[in-house]
Formats: C-alpha cells, structure tokens, sequence
C-alpha cells in the first residue's frame, strides 16, 4: 500500500499533465483556425466550382476526393517540411508567411478587379478536356487539389506562427489537428453548400406541410444568393488577413514598421473616440481590418500585372499549360 501511494501520485500528476497538454493543444489549434479565417473562408467559397456541370451523384465523391487530396497536403508535405524549415531556419517562415500574405491579396484583387472588369477565362477553360467526364474529372480534382496546396501552405504557415510552444512534439500535434480540422469544416460545408439546392428541391417536392414545402423553394432560391454573399466575404477577408500579414511581417522583420505602427494608432485613436466604452474594442478590431484590407487590395493591385505577365508565363513554360 505505500508503495501504490505515491505512484497514484505519479499516475495522477501524468493525467494532469496530459490534460494540460490537450488544452494547449486545443487553444493553440484554435487561436490558428481564427489567425486562418480568410483562406479557409475563401476556400469554402472556391471549391464548389469544381462540380460545377457534374451529374450530381459524382458531386459528393469529387469533393471526397479533393478533401483527401487536402490532407496528404496537410500532413504529408506540409506538416514534416515546415517543421522542419522551423528547425533548420526559423527565419524563413516569417518571409514565406509574407509572401502567402502576397498571394492573398493577389487573389482577392484578381476577383475585385474581375467583378469590376469581368473578363473570360478561355486559356485556362481551355486546358480541360470537357469532351470526356471522367478524364475531366480527374482534371477538375487534380487543378483544385494544387490549389488547395497553395491555401493549405498559408494555412499550415499561419498556424505554425500561432503555435508558441517550443516543443517540436507540441508544434506536430498542434499542426496536424488543425489540419484535419479545418479540412474537415471546408469540406464538410462544401459538401453541405453544394447538396442545399438537392435538399431544398426533394423538400419541396416531398415534404408533409406546406412550410416545408415552402422552406424547400426557399433553399433553392436563397443558396446563389448565398454563394455570393461567401465569395464576396471571402474575398474581404483574404484582403484584410493578406495585407494583416504582410503590414505584420513588415513590422517583426523591421523592413518598414510604420504602417503597421501607423494603422495600430489610427485604430486606436478612432476607438477611443468613440462613446460607447464597451464597443471600442470591436472599433479598433475593425478599423484595422478595414485599413489592412485597403493595403492588401492595393497591393493586390499591383501584383496583378507581374503575376499574369511574369509569373504566369514562366509557370505556363514549365508545366507547359496554357
């Protein structure tokens, strides 16, 4: 008996130390799923299109397909090479965390500039085989799971900034469960988005009541609505976290910390000005998004030429797509 004592204390001490772990865990993973709202938002709202024009029994496998892509690009490639980079060269993540922030403002401005301007997109419907469903397809699930890539490597970047503890194990554990879980809330509300219409029709045909019949039409008449109202929250928030996250990097690198500075003391200021004590917070939170999205859309802005003029012709050269 006195030697089981102390070793209920042990076993006890574990315990608390596990469930220590697990809620550091838990709050890292989600201070990182917040840090990575923009693209996980822009990412729901993206990813319908990929079923766009399918019969609608391959819609659920095709997004299957594309949420196993996102995982092997979470826990396969990304996970093990950032670790590592952290390990090798801590230095790097803060640049490369940049230049994801660079590639968010360059999409949310293409899609700004593109609702001003609509222009077709006949080289890039061009690379796909729309005489053949399967071999388009497969397509349609290789092109969104290379840009699933680039979105999870912000995403995966982003929560690796977040994590603060330095143990490697912690670090792994904390990258891998927000990896499964936000994969698991794209793609499930992918999924969900794009069988509302389907739902909202055999409600309206099959439902017991008029009100569900009537809720039914409303599904489909509300969902391109609702699309719309994801796509343009979506880019909002890809200009407010991009430019949040070049301003920032911009600031710990100390390349040029005044706008970042400047920003911060706007916000504050116009808080502070304001005559409802317990709103200032907001007011300040939103301020800064709002001015960190006006840098990330004029950033946007002028990355658009040298990504469609250099960029995309040298990609265009090495995987010999149009």
């Amino acid at each position: 008996m006195s030697g089981l004592l102390p070793l209920l204390d042990d076993v006890a001490a574990l315990a608390k130390v596990a469930a220590a772990s697990v809620d550091d865990i838990a709050a890292a993973a989600a201070k990182a799923g917040a840090k990575a709202a923009g693209v996980v938002i822009d990412d729901a709202a993206v990813t319908p299109k990929y079923v766009h024009g399918f019969e609608a029994d391959r819609e659920l496998p095709i997004i299957w397909r594309i949420a196993l892509g996102s995982v092997k690009n979470k826990l396969i490639i990304l996970l093990p090479g950032l670790l590592v980079l952290n390990w090798v060269f801590p230095a790097a993540i803060t640049p490369l965390l940049m230049l994801g922030g660079c590639y968010l403002c360059f999409e949310g401005a293409e899609k700004v500039f593109h609702a001003l301007a609509p222009h077709a997109d006949e080289k890039v419907e061009a690379d796909f085989d729309t005489e053949d469903p399967a071999h388009l397809e497969e397509e349609k699930v290789a092109g969104a799971i290379k840009t699933d890539f680039i979105l999870s490597a912000e995403i995966m970047t982003i929560a690796l900034a977040t994590v603060e503890s330095p143990s490697f194990v912690m670090q792994a554990i904390t990258l891998a469960v927000v990896g499964v879980f936000i994969t698991a809330l794209v793609y499930g509300a992918v999924a969900l988005i794009v069988k509302m219409d389907d739902i909202g029709l055999h409600l309206a045909a099959t439902g017991q009541t008029g009100a569900g019949r009537s809720f039914g039409r409303g599904l489909v008449v509300a969902m391109p609505k609702v699309m719309t109202v994801l796509s343009t929250v979506g880019t909002a928030a890809m200009l407010w976290v991009g430019g949040s996250i070049v301003l920032h990097g911009l600031e710990a690198t100390h390349l040029w910390p005044w706008p970042y500075a400047q920003i911060h003391h706007v916000a504050v200021a116009v808080a502070a000005a304001d005559a409802v004590a317990a709103a200032r917070g907001f007011v300040e939170w939103a301020v800064t998004a709002t001015l960190d999205g006006v840098v990330g859309l004029a950033l946007g802005l002028l990355l658009i030429p040298l990504a469609t003029r250099v960029v995309g012709p040298l990609w265009a050269a090495v995987t010999e797509k149009k």
